[in-house]
């Protein structure tokens, strides 16, 4: 198993590393892999290297500039990266290269982490696949001919392969999440706005920056640097004062509930199975009871693809110095159907939100912890923004088929978090989604934390390769069954 950030940050400080070796680790990790995977779309080595020698001179001096010292990350092509480009993915913004950065960069590199380079990401995170019209489609490292969600794609991938140790990502309808699920490793979107955000979004109601890690604990640590406010997000949260390392929880107190599935949404009996299995185990390890629920609301997404639709859609309309013809096909035809919602249409979603938004709220009086699929369905092919035949409820969203139990906690603000906790028959990893109370993140990641006990991460670089050709096989068939049940 690889070393986690604190044992690494101990380990720069100890000097049994250089972030000169760390740098030079990654880079050729991304040498290696990034061809077929596609993680990263910008990489800046030369600078690395430069920053990472400065590391050294500062380490020998006995100066640290943080718990990251020397630590590389990758960014997600979102994110404000000051000189360097930023295309958001996007022929719209190919040239754009801004001058200050994301509050989520300046916090990791004040805390001396060393920004490798930007992650590939579907056009302005548009999208919960791994599709790129600019860059390419982002592989799953565990069959490369396979989707490894997004659209914090690169980020996820990046980390699941060993390019870096963590990455950066942004989470509006499950985009850190559902590619956790999918790559085997861990992210937790926290209570909407414990990490600032910024530049403004016309979906900062739904959009949340967060880490992708390996584990629940490295996202902890970094949970207590990126948390606290920002005066340029107006909705930032104060900072709740707690040590997210050092936060417990007694599980055997907690109020746990497990929802099999949401809105009566089909699941794959691979990924129900892996699920079930790993609720058993929870609760024999814990010796506590796990209730089974089956909460009754109805699916949201009509409330989601209005905001969703209409705020990116006449936002990044407005903004595209050369038309809608610099968009790609999917994100294009998001911006003309946005052009059908009106004024009524948008101020409707935020009241239905509101209403959808106090029924979750309204559970969470009564439990802590909910638990249930991350996603319901394996990997399908990479260049798809849906397995092939898999209807769904938007013809705008198609990635919203098949993503329907991480958008709905994006409406709500709650903290929600991915953690690995099985696999299909395949080997591709399937993740059960840890859902708490607003502003309860602290809780989230110490259950996580003790659950990482149970379920050791296996990262794709670690683990005996399974035959592509049974992987995409197991992953039709994960279409299949799902589209059986429907």
């Amino acid at each position: 198993m690889l070393p986690g950030l604190a044992e690494i940050a101990d380990k720069v400080r100890r000097t049994e590393v250089s972030a000169e070796q760390l740098v030079l680790r990654s880079l050729e990790t991304i040498k290696a892999k990034n061809s077929s995977l596609n993680a990263f779309c910008a990489v800046f080595d030369e600078a690395a290297v430069a920053e990472a020698r400065r590391c050294d001179r500062e380490a020998a001096a006995g100066r640290f500039r943080g718990p990251l010292h020397g630590i590389p990350v990758g960014v997600k092509d979102l994110f404000l990266t000051k000189g360097r480009r930023t295309a958001r993915g996007s022929r719209a913004f190919r040239d754009f290269v801004p001058e200050e950065s994301a509050p989520v960069v300046e916090r990791v590199e004040a805390a001396g982490a060393i920004l490798l380079g930007k992650t590939t990401t579907t056009e302005f995170g548009w999208s919960g696949s791994s599709v790129s019209e600019l860059y390419g489609p982002t592989r799953n490292p565990w069959d490369p001919a396979l989707t490894s969600g997004g659209s914090s794609s690169g980020s996820a991938v990046a980390v699941a392969s060993g390019m870096v140790p963590f990455a950066l990502g942004s989470d509006g309808g499950g985009s850190v999440r559902i590619p956790a699920s999918f790559c085997g490793i861990f992210a937790m979107k926290g209570s909407l706005a414990r990490i600032p955000t910024y530049p403004w979004s016309a979906t900062e109601m739904l959009s949340h920056a967060g880490p992708i890690t390996r584990t629940a604990a490295d996202s902890a640590l970094l949970f207590n640097i990126l948390k606290g406010p920002d005066p340029r997000d107006h909705n930032a949260l104060p900072d709740d004062g707690l040590d997210y390392l050092e936060s417990e929880v007694d599980i055997g107190s907690l109020r746990i509930g497990f929802a099999p599935t949401l809105f009566d949404k089909p699941v794959d009996p691979e990924v129900a199975g892996a699920i079930e299995r790993s609720i058993d185990r929870i609760a024999q390890a814990f010796g506590i009871e796990v209730a089974e629920l089956h909460p009754g609301w109805r699916d949201p997404i009509r409330i989601f693809e209005t905001l969703w639709v209409a705020g990116r859609g006449v936002a990044y309309g407005r903004s595209a110095a050369d038309g809608e013809q610099a968009f790609g096909a999917g994100f294009g035809a998001l911006v003309r159907a946005a052009q059908d919602y009106g004024l009524a249409d948008y101020l409707d979603a935020m009241k239905d939100r509101a209403r959808f938004a106090a029924e979750v709220h309204g559970l969470f009086e009564e439990l802590d912890l909910l638990l249930m699929p991350t996603v319901p369905i394996l990997p399908f092919e990479a260049e798809l923004e849906a397995p092939a035949g898999y209807p769904g409820d938007s013809t705008v969203l198609p990635w919203t088929a098949w993503t329907p139990f991480t958008y709905p906690f994006n409406l709500t603000g709650n903290p929600a978090a991915s953690l690995p906790v099985g696999s299909a028959s395949s080997g591709l990893p399937i993740g059960l989604q840890v859902v708490g109370r607003r502003y309860s993140d602290h809780r989230v990641l110490a259950f996580c934390r003790a659950l990482e006990a149970l379920f050791p991460v296996r990262l794709a670089e670690e683990t005996e390769s399974v035959p592509a050709q049974a992987r995409r096989g197991a992953s039709q068939e994960s279409s299949r069954n799902v589209e059986a049940q429907r």
